[in-house]
């Protein structure tokens, strides 16, 4: 099993490039199960969870082709042939969810096994299930699998009320309702740029949708959709990782196709962390040249607020913050599994529930740690580049599900860090 071996050696400078998003890119790429056109997606990052994806799909009966080294998938579902996406596959990766609102709209049927992924606490699939119910859909939860079927004729408008705003839910639903008869309309919607980032797509398809980035949003159903080429949005989530690189080492770092409306929230608490963040012409330009990190507190939300998935990074930099800072995680439970890993590193962390308490230390030192999920994976990295001597990151395998060549992106701003294979 290979480990990312870091050794802390002072500031960082140059230029990261940040590729497309993960997360858009797993929901764009189901979205060609509604239709018998082609689907181009470009951007696409290079990923263990985009193959595992292409896998599923596949299983389907779609064609997914990887050009320009993975950057460009090109897809086609025109010749179905499968109802039933499979718990071998399936249970790698939360987001194969996301395949049956679309098998639902266009086959009128599908059979799901329900989803894994990171082990962040229970993420139930309830407010899927409730939002095609809203659309006339019988649901049957039998053997671990979803059996989902629509009513004669197809699914029908309604509205859904979301009890939380549910990302993975809001876009479930959206690509459902493109297809549905009527008007559907979902209140409560998650607003995240991953959403927006669907809709457009979906409207460069054929599809008739209004008020995506707000909490209702609403979908005039078709009779089909067509194809089209789709540019997939700024990962926000590694643009907010490696603007925390310079943060937590000092130095200059400008991160390529940054944009702070992706995060603003997180950018007010870098601000008041002390660490500057400028737009520049081809991103963000992040330094902390001189002084020292301030505490912050942070309560992670939906979006637009803190994002839960930057929550264990920034927990690496307020390890050394001067005085104390409070973690909130309103989003999962269990997340704060990279807290006693910290600690290895001689971080001071009290974990209450939901709540961590973090008192920053003059400096961290290095240690063998292990990777609980996907970001506590690289906060463990953003520490040991701020640590005394060497630190040894252990199942990285979570890091190849969300980080394209973050080896070759961090040592080519200065950071002394490898890849080894072996325990």
């Amino acid at each position: 099993m290979d480990s990312i071996v870091v050794r802390g050696n002072g500031p960082l400078n140059g230029q990261i490039p940040i590729a497309g998003a993960k997360n858009a890119c797993l929901t764009l790429m189901p979205a060609t199960l509604l239709s018998d056109e082609p689907l181009t997606l470009t951007n696409a990052p290079r990923l263990s969870d985009i193959k595992t994806m292409t896998e599923l799909l596949g299983s389907l009966g779609a064609e997914v082709t990887s050009l320009q080294d993975g950057k460009v998938l090109a897809m086609s579902s025109h010749g179905l042939n499968n109802d039933t996406a499979h718990y071998d596959i399936v249970r790698k990766m939360r987001a194969s969810i996301l395949v049956l609102g679309p098998m639902l709209a266009r086959q009128g049927h599908a059979i799901v096994s329900l989803p894994g992924g990171c082990a962040i606490g229970a993420r139930p699939v309830d407010l899927h299930l409730k939002a095609f119910e809203a659309m006339g859909a019988e649901l049957e939860l039998k053997d671990g699998y979803v059996h989902a079927k629509a009513p004669a004729g197809g699914l029908r408008g309604g509205t859904v009320d979301f009890d939380f705003a549910s990302v993975g839910a809001t876009e479930n639903a959206v690509m459902a309702a493109t297809l549905a008869k009527g008007t559907t309309v979902l209140n409560n919607a998650a607003r995240e740029p991953e959403i927006v980032d669907l809709v457009e797509c979906l409207r460069a398809m054929g599809a008739q949708i209004e008020g995506e980035g707000s909490p209702t949003i609403t979908i005039q159903g078709v009779d089909r959709l067509g194809g089209a080429t789709h540019r997939v949005v700024t990962d926000r989530i590694e643009l907010g990782t490696y603007m925390l690189a310079p943060a937590i080492c000092g130095g200059e770092v400008e991160l390529l196709g940054g944009r702070i409306n992706l995060l603003a929230t997180f950018c007010e608490k870098l601000a008041a962390a002390g660490i500057s963040v400028e737009e520049t012409k081809d991103g963000l330009k992040v330094s902390r040249k001189n002084g020292s990190i301030h505490a912050v507190d942070v309560t992670t939300e939906p979006f637009p607020g803190f994002p839960t998935d930057l929550q264990a990074q920034m927990m690496a930099l307020l390890c050394t913050a001067e005085g104390t800072s409070v973690l909130e995680e309103k989003i999962f439970e269990n997340r704060f599994m990279h807290a006693p890993e910290l600690m290895r590193m001689g971080a001071s962390i009290d974990v209450q529930g939901g709540t961590a308490t973090v008192t920053g230390v003059k400096k961290l030192k290095g240690a063998p740690v292990m990777a609980t999920d996907l970001r506590a994976s690289v906060s463990l990295i953003l520490a040991g580049l701020a640590a005394e001597g060497e630190t040894r990151v252990g199942r990285v395998y979570h890091l190849d599900r969300g980080y394209e060549q973050v080896v070759r992106k961090l040592s080519g701003v200065g950071a002394h860090i490898e890849r080894v294979s072996g325990e």
